[in-house]
């Protein structure tokens, strides 16, 4: 009796580590996995999805900031089942030996998962590329161009703006060209010829 509850005992045992081992390991979704390129490009790489996996993989290089982002199923790949995280490291390991982590990658593959079915490979579906704060040399050119529309526009009006000028009596004039011609005429007439211009003045400051 002891023998045969011992041996049940062994059983139960031996059944609930065989359910353990058959059991999936814990995925790493959402896990971030940062890298190097051949280049020294820096790079990260991030997993999501549970059956359908995304993959997004950015990458600064030199000033610029690319990125690809991937899909696939590799739960189908029975290695991937049992480790998903050697399954992530190793293709972060293969993108290390790349230049460029986006290009000439149309499809992820790596050892574990090679003879799992098509659609376990992890295929590309977009990717890209723009200059790291492109949003702030956007806003920084609309400023420059709005300051210098707002400069045209003074100097414009500087210039077609017409000089003041300042007012002349005419009147003041005229009289004194009567008055002079008057005392031009006097002196004429009642002053030797070389004495016109003396006589001409005296008259006038006479007559003013």
């Amino acid at each position: 009796m002891k023998s045969f509850a011992v041996l049940f005992l062994v059983v139960i045992c031996g059944m609930g580590g065989l359910g353990q081992n058959l059991k999936p390991k814990k995925r790493s979704n959402g896990e971030v996995i940062n890298f190097r390129t051949k280049t020294k490009d820096a790079c990260t790489m991030s997993m999501s999805g549970d059956e359908e996996v995304k993959l997004r993989i950015e990458c600064k290089s030199q000033g610029m900031t690319y990125w690809c982002e991937f899909t696939g199923k590799p739960s189908v790949c029975r290695a991937f089942r049992n480790n998903p995280k050697i399954y992530w490291n190793q293709i972060a390991v293969e993108l290390r030996k790349l230049p460029h982590a986006c290009e000439s990658t149309q499809v992820l593959k790596i050892t574990m998962c090679q003879k799992a079915p098509s659609a376990a490979l992890m295929k590309q579906i977009a990717a890209g590329m723009e200059p790291e704060d492109a949003a702030d040399q956007v806003k920084s050119a609309q400023k420059t161009s709005t300051s210098g529309r707002g400069a045209g526009k003074s100097s414009i009006k500087k210039i077609l703006k017409p000089p003041i000028l300042p007012l002349i009596k005419t009147t003041q004039r005229s009289q004194g060209s009567e008055n002079e011609t008057e005392a031009m005429k006097l002196a004429r007439e009642h002053c030797w010829e070389s004495l016109h211009g003396f006589c001409s003045y005296i008259i006038g400051i006479f007559r003013g």
